[in-house]
């Protein structure tokens, strides 16, 4: 009798966890549904039926592309598509590059210099970007006359984002790479380097894939620095042209929809080509340092 009761019992929490599970998915992905199905629509369908598909519930034009093609063309996509691909693509590159061969130093070499500098990167990453903001921009801009370009912007996102991909790499060669595979190499006449980009590194491959993930959403979406290094129109990220878009075309909700709809598309197809490494890539980068 006790165990029919557990059973009923246990069944019961699993379907009110599935039920609210469910209510919370269709709250979250609410919004993002209403920006795909009103990027498809005229303006005057938005406001009159701005839940409805096409020609349903009194739309007057209906489904169309019109949208993505004008939004395309005003907002000069391709090359905000381009500029933020190089700056991405390179800043993370770097990040893994730097804080995957730090990392390694710190934790195969115990020197007193890696403690006192891990140390510091670890204290590093409890200062807020707000605080450092107003005075780097000053050095940068008004002293080095080195904004706006590219390279500046790259070398501020690796400054930034390698203290946390260092401890994250930190913990996981601590914890999961065997020295004897180093060792053994070694014997084998592999030089240092040669030992790390052949036998360590592809070892990292979930904690890699996690900072990829990590660092690509948020440098794709980054708008605040940015917005403070590139002042030139050939230079522009896709978030900062869909800011000016938004106050150029702010009225115009049906060109403002798809140019925000067309700036997720390539994070989603990342997110979704290495989603499998997420979990172990976290759970790896946790082990205790």
């Amino acid at each position: 009798m006790g165990s029919n009761l557990n059973s009923t019992s246990a069944r019961v929490g699993r379907i009110i966890r599935f039920i609210v599970t469910c209510l919370v998915f269709v709250l979250y992905m609410f919004p993002f549904y209403m920006i795909v199905l009103n990027s498809f629509k005229d303006k005057r369908d938005i406001v009159k039926v701005p839940l409805a598909w096409g020609t349903l519930g009194g739309g007057k034009k209906g489904f169309t592309l019109t949208n993505y093609v004008e939004a395309f063309q005003k907002m000069n996509f391709l090359r905000c598509l381009l500029n933020s691909f190089i700056i991405t693509s390179v800043s993370v590159a770097l990040i893994i590059l730097v804080s995957s061969m730090c990392a390694y130093i710190f934790v195969r070499k115990n020197w007193k210099i890696n403690k006192f500098f891990y140390s510091l990167m670890m204290f590093s990453m409890v200062i807020p970007f707000q605080v450092v903001m107003i005075p780097l921009i000053s050095i940068y801009g008004g002293q080095l006359n080195m904004l706006n370009h590219r390279a500046t912007l790259i070398f501020m996102h690796v400054g930034f984002s390698v203290s946390m991909a260092v401890f994250m790499y930190h913990g996981f060669i601590r914890g999961s790479i065997p020295l004897s595979l180093e060792e053994a190499a070694e014997i084998d006449g592999a030089s240092r380097p040669r030992t790390f980009f052949q036998i360590v590194f592809p070892l990292l491959k979930p904690t890699t894939a996690t900072l990829v993930i990590l660092y690509a959403l948020a440098l794709w979406n980054d708008y605040l620095l940015p917005s403070l290094i590139l002042t030139s129109k050939d230079l522009y990220t896709i978030p900062i042209a869909t800011k000016l878009f938004q106050g150029a075309y702010g009225n115009q909700m049906d060109l403002l929809m798809a140019a925000l709809v067309m700036a997720i598309i390539p994070v989603i197809i990342l997110y979704i080509a290495l989603q499998k490494y997420i979990i172990a890539g976290v759970v790896a980068g946790a082990v205790k340092a």
